[in-house]
């Protein structure tokens, strides 16, 4: 009896944990019907963290709150962001959703022209020297319809979010970031990150034209305090600066990988090892000559890693592979292009050994189509995390994205400020043929909801102009939902050109965690009752 009660009230302080705020109240009335029923039920709370988008004073940011619509939610809710502590300047909400589409489609209006990108309510009175309460930003009306707010210069916070009720499930942030100049000029983008305990970035680097942070932001009461190793060609690198640090509550604090090692190193994998309380983290990668973008955390260690959606008119791509165990990696490269799987000639196997970076480059990998890499084991199964970074346009005109090996779309995925003309979505299924619906939502501004079925052919890639909600005003989001139960991988692309310059940013979609699965209460009663 004892212990069918603890596994219970164990998995819920686990998810509780775990998730940061994915709490489940038990139906109203749940009989034996409805208990079996009911394995899967919506979360009821969830959280998200954006680190500050940029120190760029011609930066113009904006910030796209989603959530899909999802049954057996509750009939009321929030979703709100917030300024973090000691952070002042504030995204603005707009009521059409945003100035325009970047790409020059200009779908919507911004409520009062061109804001000063500071709102008022922010966590500083300079009259009285004390503390306001962070007034909330960007917080939608209602579920399948996006918000947006927008802030520029070099002084956007970054911002701690938490939905609840009919807002939670399936809740995502995107943070679009526009630099027309300087290093990591182009175009930043950032799918905002449940708070977690353990993170890998492959891919980031201290060589002398880059300027990488790891922005460490901690959502809780309490301090956190975390470690961060990097991992060279060579193994770890020293550094005695990157144990202990204590990121105090609500704060977010960037870190110059730089000033935690001399080593110039052209690729490194990038460690975030919480040892006390839970934090979101992502790395900034600032180019001086390729532009810039985020670097999402790779999927968790596997022997198995996906890396979808490379553009087809990727002029280079490189390949960032480590193995944190203690066993070398031998992996099996194969690109699932739009015909099938192929083998890139020459780079037919990667050998990554133990606690070190491995880095290769891939060249014009795609030739014209649409990819996504699939690595396997060649024989023992051994665990790597993995990313490329993906260059665009030739001589001065070249632009850079990373994609990071990502999980399945699972039961569905979202991905939030897509304009038309300027969003292109990439599907894969490496192990069968899969079929896979795709809904764009109602506009920030205004427009109809459509979705469009597609089927992506085993061991492919499907490169598709997402549909447009009708009489679309502002942007919207994208919605995919595979129905079949082959694994489907997705990414979306957004690009902007600018003085013949192609910016653009990916990311990918995992699940988004929506719905939890819950012990069925009539058979575990029953249990009890023995």
């Amino acid at each position: 009896m004892n212990r069918t009660t603890l596994s219970l009230i164990a998995g819920t302080a686990a998810l509780a944990a775990v998730t940061g705020f994915a709490t489940l109240n038990q139906p109203e009335s749940a009989g034996q019907d409805t208990a079996r029923a009911a394995a899967e039920l919506p979360v009821e709370r969830t959280s998200l963290l954006c680190p500050s988008p940029s120190t760029s004073d011609l930066a113009e940011t904006s910030y796209t709150s989603f959530t899909p619509v999802t049954k057996g939610t509750a009939a009321t809710g929030t979703a709100e962001l917030t300024a973090a502590a000691g952070d002042a300047a504030a995204p603005t909400d707009t009521a059409s959703g945003k100035t325009g589409d970047k790409a020059g489609d200009k779908a919507g209006d911004k409520a009062s022209g061109k804001p000063g990108g500071k709102a008022s309510g922010g966590t500083g009175d300079k009259a009285s020297g004390k503390k306001k309460a962070a007034k909330p930003v960007v917080a939608p009306k209602t579920p399948g319809t996006p918000a947006v707010g927008v802030t520029t210069g070099g002084d956007a916070p970054a911002l701690l979010g938490t939905a609840e009720g009919k807002f939670a499930p399936g809740w995502t942030v995107q943070a679009t970031t526009e630099v027309v100049a300087g290093s990591g000029r182009g175009l930043q983008g950032l799918t905002c990150t449940a708070p977690d305990t353990e993170f890998w970035f492959p891919g980031a680097s201290t060589s002398a034209d880059r300027t990488d942070y790891v922005h460490l932001t901690n959502p809780d009461d309490s301090a956190a305090v975390v470690d961060v190793e990097l991992y060279g060609k060579g193994g770890v690198l020293a550094s005695t600066v990157g144990e202990d640090i204590t990121v105090p509550p609500h704060s977010s604090e960037p870190i110059l990988l730089s000033t935690l090692t001399p080593e110039k190193q052209e690729d490194l994998t990038v460690h975030v090892n919480v040892r006390s309380g839970r934090l979101g983290a992502a790395v900034q990668a600032l180019d001086a000559k390729l532009g810039g973008d985020w670097l999402a955390s790779s999927a968790e260690p596997a022997a198995t890693q996906v890396i979808p959606g490379i553009p087809k008119d990727a002029t280079a791509v490189r390949l960032v592979a480590y193995a944190p165990g203690d066993a070398d990696a031998d992996l099996k490269v194969q690109l699932a292009s739009t015909s099938g799987l192929i083998t890139p000639a020459g780079h037919e196997t990667l050998h990554v050994k133990a606690g070190m970076t491995t880095s290769v480059d891939l060249g014009d990998v795609t030739r014209g189509e649409a990819g996504s890499l699939i690595l396997t084991p060649t024989d023992h199964a051994t665990p790597v995390v993995a990313a490329v970074r993906v260059l665009r346009g030739k001589g001065d005109k070249q632009e850079s994205a990373f994609i990071p090996a990502a999980g399945p779309v699972g039961a569905r995925a979202s991905a939030a400020d897509n304009a038309a003309r300027t969003a292109s979505l990439s599907l894969t299924a490496p192990k069968g043929a899969a079929k896979v619906r795709v809904t764009a939502s109602a506009g920030s501004g205004g427009g109809t909801s459509v979705s469009q079925t597609y089927t992506v052919k085993a061991g492919t890639t499907l490169e598709v102009r997402p549909p447009v909600p009708a009489g679309l005003k502002g942007t919207f989001a994208l919605t995919v939902e595979p129905l079949t139960a082959t694994p489907v991988y997705a990414a979306r692309t957004l690009t902007v050109t600018q003085e013949g310059v192609s910016g653009f940013t990916i990311q990918t979609l995992p699940d988004d965690r929506g719905t939890v699965a819950v012990p069925q209460v009539d058979e575990d009663i029953a249990v009890l009752q023995r």
